[in-house]
């Protein structure tokens, strides 16, 4: 579809960054529109029914939100270079760290972000009250950043970041950041020369939290270049367009990174299906709440309590569903490669009560 797209975000939104960085790599014309009060009340909310960002507009006049759900779009406008690797390995990783980097790493990306605020509260306000009113000076910013960021500074508790659990985050990230950086040190995305649909997922965090946020910017810097570098090449305004490796290949320096997320992501997926599955049995025929109670994760030797997000079980059906339907050859290869970082077992899981989106809103299949 020729014409201009419309992305309509904001620098410190988690997201925004998800799609930006994919509109740049696939060449898409798009403009970049604020997402002011303004526009929330113009645009966001009369469109799409909720007040999340980013929303796209296509020039045929299609709102698209949710990030997942707008990559699946433009990839079928624009399917070259694609983004989703067409070999059914790589294909799988590349599921597994969009679901990663979009519902688990926020944990970190939250952290950091609300628990340093003598780096980063000065910021953050600005940040948070000149994308909503870039009109006002910068007392007046700085003001409406107060009152915009009261929902999100009072969210890690419902996330399971805790005083209890912060050594254990930090700890992780480090991990993780190790991690990448020694499989950055080669190959330049994921899966090869060219960026995937793990990567730009990963890039959410990573850039709107992690790399441009004061002190976890510096912390970045400092102990892991090579993911930083990292994020400046997703960022760049002309990416280089490569190739995935050949025959299906997937890095042995993966692997750590997706035990870890078998370990300690997948039993809450699984549970938080178990439990929605419970809700809508209960709750027949309507919306699926936002969050529907409690449950207890672990964290490196940490446990601790953290709510149920609904909205995670649609994530993971995009890759259950992408792991499912391998037959033959395929799948006893998916198996050999789950085998080997301990994630066959929550793969072969069925989903007792799917869920889908209408409307934005999370509802039973």
């Amino acid at each position: 579809m020729s014409g201009v797209y419309q992305l309509i975000g904001a620098e410190a939104s988690y997201y925004t960054g998800k799609v930006r960085a994919y509109l740049r790599y696939k060449g898409i014309p798009f403009e970049e529109v604020l997402s002011t009060r303004a526009v929330y009340k113009t645009v966001i909310l009369p469109r799409t029914g909720v007040s999340f960002i980013p929303v796209l507009v296509s020039p045929d006049d299609v709102v698209v939100q949710d990030t997942s759900e707008i990559l699946d779009f433009l990839e079928a406008r624009f399917p070259e270079p694609p983004v989703y690797p067409p070999t059914p390995l790589q294909r799988l990783v590349a599921y597994l760290f969009e679901l990663y980097a979009d519902e688990w790493l926020v944990l970190p990306a939250m952290h950091y972000r609300w628990n340093f605020p003598e780096d980063n509260w000065e910021f953050v306000l600005l940040e948070f009250g000149g994308s909503l009113h870039p009109e006002l000076p910068r007392e007046g910013q700085r003001a409406a950043g107060e009152k915009a960021v009261k929902p999100f500074n009072g969210a890690l508790p419902f996330l399971g970041v805790t005083e209890r659990t912060r050594a254990a985050v930090e700890a992780w990230t480090l991990e993780l950041w190790a991690q990448l950086g020694a499989h950055f040190a080669h190959h330049p995305f994921l899966l090869g020369t060219r960026p995937s649909l793990g990567d730009f997922a990963l890039l959410g965090p990573l850039y709107a939290h992690l790399y441009r946020d004061p002190y976890p910017g510096r912390l970045l810097r400092e102990r892991a270049p090579a993911v930083a570098a990292w994020v400046e090449r997703m960022n760049a305004p002309r990416p280089r367009s490569g190739a995935f490796l050949p025959d299906d290949v997937v890095p042995d320096t993966l692997l750590p990174i997706l035990r870890r997320m078998f370990a300690e992501q997948l039993p809450v997926l699984i549970d938080t299906a178990e439990r929605t599955a419970a809700y809508t049995a209960e709750h027949p025929g309507g919306e699926i709440p936002r969050v529907i109670g409690f449950h207890e994760f672990r964290l490196g030797d940490v446990t601790e309590q953290r709510a149920v997000f609904p909205y995670a079980v649609w994530m993971f059906q995009r890759a259950l569903d992408c792991y499912q339907s391998l037959v033959g050859a395929d799948r006893a290869r998916a198996d050999a490669f789950l085998d080997a970082c301990g994630g066959r077992a929550a793969m072969q899981y069925h989903v007792p009560r799917r869920v889908r989106r209408a409307h934005n809103r999370l509802v039973p299949a």
